[in-house]
């Protein structure tokens, strides 16, 4: 089963999760939330901000790497099978990704 986090998922998910999933859930969301750098003593937890500034492609580019590159760091029971970007008609420039991924049974 998939399922679609993105980062403001974070703010409505349970915090203390009864299942698995719910827990990588969870997880999954913080780190999107998360941006590298901001938690002190845990600096490279989170996602890259070096996209910031870059042209649309190379930023979608940077950014998907970047997710790929926390969530297989920090949630290895999370299987990513999609990452896209949302528009928002405030901010057309701002790069949102919702990441669809599978959670590893075991």
């Amino acid at each position: 089963m998939s399922y679609l986090v993105e980062a403001a998922d974070a703010e409505t998910l349970d915090l203390r999760p009864t299942t698995t999933a719910e827990e990588v859930l969870r997880n999954v969301a913080i780190i999107l939330a998360t941006a590298k750098g901001s938690v002190p003593l845990y600096r490279d937890f989170g996602v890259s901000q070096e996209y910031l500034d870059k042209p649309m492609p190379t930023a979608e580019a940077m950014l998907i790497s970047s997710v790929k590159e926390a969530v297989e760091d920090y949630e290895p029971r999370a299987s990513i099978l999609d990452i896209r970007f949302t528009g928002n008609a405030t901010e057309p420039a701002k790069l949102v990704p919702i990441v669809e991924i599978e959670v590893k049974e075991g």
